[in-house]
């Protein structure tokens, strides 16, 4: 093809047809021109494909790992709040020796905890590719929101749990403890120390707190997960 544009060129000189081969020279250039762009726009459409498969791929992946938090997220939830409500009730009830071995379970539901990691290998892999990949700049920011900030919030919110748990509690159980079942059951030697003023009394009122804190974050941290699964949801049909 080259080698046929170059031939026309030397003809047109050779006749001297100095007009025509500036006029032939510019379409040609034109026509170079034009070849160029359309390569490009085919290259910049392949591109566009491959970040959609990308986006979709990643976002699928991203979906899962954020379904898997919810689900643990909204266990944990539960037990903090058997934990606030338990508390309660030896707080606030007349606790006598025929609750005894209710007093046990509510124990086994305060004095425990749980732990929360995220799933971030899929976010992560999206941060190395650069988050702008994400086409929704809405999703992208809660992307970023979430897992930056939110799920760690969450995380520490949790942790308080076992910090309290280790710093709090275990003394007490090595120390008051006849019977112990993680999360099933606490039987003290004297339980009526949580009726009156008294250290362990004071342990379980901070305790109920640091539980309502946790269940304000996970909530939060939920209401946040849902909000980004609608938008992929979206993003990925």
């Amino acid at each position: 093809m080259i080698k046929f544009f170059r031939k026309i060129r030397q003809n047109l000189l050779s006749e001297g047809k100095t007009g025509k081969y500036i006029k032939y020279a510019i379409g040609e250039i034109i026509l170079v021109v034009i070849g160029i762009l359309i390569a490009l726009q085919l290259n910049n459409l392949n591109e566009k494909k491959k970040n959609n498969v990308f986006e979709k791929e990643i976002l699928s992946q991203i979906q899962e790992n954020l379904k898997s938090d919810r689900l643990v997220l909204g266990k944990i939830e539960i037990n903090f709040g058997k934990a606030i409500s338990s508390s309660d009730k030896i707080l606030k009830a007349e606790v006598s020796q025929q609750t005894a071995d209710s007093v046990k379970i509510w124990l086994g539901s305060i004095i425990q905890f749980d732990r929360f990691q995220p799933l971030t290998n899929a976010y992560e892999v999206l941060k190395s590719n650069g988050l702008d990949r994400i086409s929704d700049k809405k999703l992208r920011f809660l992307l970023g929101r979430y897992y930056d900030d939110e799920a760690l919030r969450t995380v520490k919110s949790i942790n308080d749990i076992e910090i309290a748990f280790n710093s709090h509690w275990t003394p007490i159980l090595f120390e008051e403890t006849v019977e112990f079942e993680f999360k099933k059951l606490v039987e003290l030697k004297d339980y009526t120390v949580l009726l009156k003023p008294s250290k362990e009394r004071n342990i379980l009122k901070l305790n109920r707190d640091n539980y309502g804190t946790g269940i304000y974050s996970i909530k939060s941290g939920i209401a946040l997960i849902e909000e980004i699964q609608e938008l992929i949801t979206k993003e990925i049909k």
